[in-house]
């Protein structure tokens, strides 16, 4: 038998938006939802009616709804994608 999955953590993947500065834009946000939406569903590219039940943007309300009804919080550490060379990855414009 496997051993059951662990619940402790977050996938490493996904980014902790909570307590930046400036807030998370709508880009991390977004970016944090469609990774999660991957890890659930197992499935990377979704195509035909699959696509439409993934749309991640349902998630990404949900996200920014929620980080806007929480309370304040200091977070040490630069999200990937405000960092220079994930963006440049993944061939988005840099951050000014």
């Amino acid at each position: 038998m496997y051993p059951p999955p662990s619940l402790g953590g977050m996938c490493r993947n996904i980014t902790e938006l909570r307590g930046l500065e400036p807030p998370a834009t709508h880009e991390e946000v977004d970016a944090a939802a469609r990774q999660f939406v991957r890890k659930v569903t197992g499935i990377a590219k979704p195509t035909g009616d699959i696509a439409d039940r993934c749309d991640a943007v349902a998630v990404t309300e949900l996200i920014e709804g929620l980080l806007a009804a929480l309370p304040p919080r200091r977070q040490p550490t630069i999200p990937p994608l405000r960092r220079p060379e994930v963006r440049a990855r993944m061939g988005l414009a840099p951050i000014s």
